[in-house]
């Protein structure tokens, strides 16, 4: 970048002595001038921390050719954006030609005439000026829209997060298992990206939209009554029924909220599905709607999966985590019924990844007991 000065640049290349005197002479009452008398030394100034604003550069010199320097210039990005003007003694509308298809953005022979240097170098300062200014506005105008979509991923995430930890705090479960089962999901879809049925639904950003929103999966639990949602022990059928209202409250919940926003935002769409839709299974014999086979949203799917995993091989304040092959058999046991088959083979293929993922966030000893201290009024375990 050129440093600040009073006057422009302009850097005179010629190898001719009285050539150089002319333009300096011309030039002197406007502008700075830096001098190269062949075309290797006009490189490395052009390349230089101070920059010229513009370059006057002749083609008949020994060496490298005005017309090669030009090149060289054009093609280095470095000095792309410096003007150059060819001042020769060419004459031939095909000389001229090739200097403004090679990148010159003027053409002046010689012998020249002082008024026409002035003027048409004025004229294509004003226009670099110009452009300058428009690549300004440009880089502030990208920074701004990067600035303001990460303002509001940011506040996606905020707003998704702080959703799911309410749901938790009613919960029996702990907020790790909203990290696990996103993560469990993420790993899943991943894995069946691949195969035809899902590789157009399961783009990097649709995955990372299901990952972002997968903590959202239990939000209508929120709704449920607490001598209920807590409960320790197996559920009546009347508190079954109000139990699998979950869903639906979680869907609507959800659905406020973005005709909250005015607009349908993907962000939302796939939290719905997943709140509404992760305990329907394959053969039809889910809730809420009873869906089966591919009506299920594959956000669903993969989510049913992530979820009974992590029931079962958690602790709970009522029960022991299963082991992992325990799991495993329960989950293979479900292929085709409860599960979708070709998740369910993908779940296998990356066991090694499930394990890591529950042992990266496991619940801790405080983390249990702060849950029975949570429920000890539903349950008469009051210590």
């Amino acid at each position: 970048m050129r440093a600040p000065a009073s006057k422009p640049t302009i850097l005179v290349v010629d190898d001719t002595p009285d050539n150089i005197d002319l333009l300096r002479a011309v030039l002197e009452d406007d502008y700075r001038t830096k001098i190269a008398v062949n075309g290797e030394r006009a490189l490395k100034i052009a390349a230089g921390s101070d920059q010229p604003d513009l370059i006057l550069l002749d083609i008949m010199m020994p060496g490298m050719s005005g017309y090669d320097v030009c090149r060289a210039l054009k093609a280095d990005p470095a000095t792309a954006g410096i003007p150059v003007i060819f001042v020769t003694a060419m004459s031939e509308v095909a000389d001229e030609q090739l200097g403004l298809a090679l990148g010159a953005v003027d053409y002046i022979t010689k012998p020249i005439s002082a008024p026409i240097v002035l003027a048409r170098i004025r004229t294509q300062l004003a226009m670099k000026q110009m452009q300058d200014f428009l690549r300004d506005q440009n880089q502030y105008l990208e920074t701004e829209v990067e600035r303001r979509v990460q303002e509001v991923a940011a506040l996606q995430d905020v707003t998704i997060h702080a959703m799911a930890s309410l749901a938790e705090t009613r919960d029996s479960e702990t907020g790790n298992h909203i990290r696990r089962t996103s993560h469990y999901l993420k790993a899943l879809a991943e894995k069946v990206r691949g195969l035809p049925r899902f590789r157009d639904f399961l783009t990097d950003k649709n995955i990372e939209l299901l990952f972002k929103t997968a903590p959202l999966h239990d939000i209508g639990k929120v709704g449920i009554p607490d001598h209920i949602l807590l409960k320790p022990g197996r559920f009546e059928p009347h508190e079954m029924a109000i139990m699998k209202t979950h869903t639906t409250l979680g869907r609507d919940a959800i659905l406020a909220a973005e005709h909250e926003l005015g607009i349908e935002v993907d962000f939302l769409k796939y939290a719905k599905e997943i709140a509404y839709s992760h305990h329907e299974k394959w053969d039809g014999s889910g809730y809420p709607q009873g869906l089966a086979g591919e009506d299920i949203p594959i956000s669903a799917r993969l989510m049913a999966l992530a979820d009974v995993y992590d029931a079962l091989i958690s602790r709970r304040i009522y029960k022991q985590g299963m082991d992992h092959a325990q799991a495993v058999r329960i989950i293979v046991e479900g292929r085709g019924s409860h599960f979708d088959a070709e998740i369910v083979d993908a779940f296998l293929q990356i066991q090694d990844q499930f394990i890591a993922i529950s042992h990266r966030y496991a619940d801790g000893v405080c983390e249990i007991a702060d849950k029975q201290r949570q429920i000890a009024p539903y349950t008469g375990n009051i210590s």
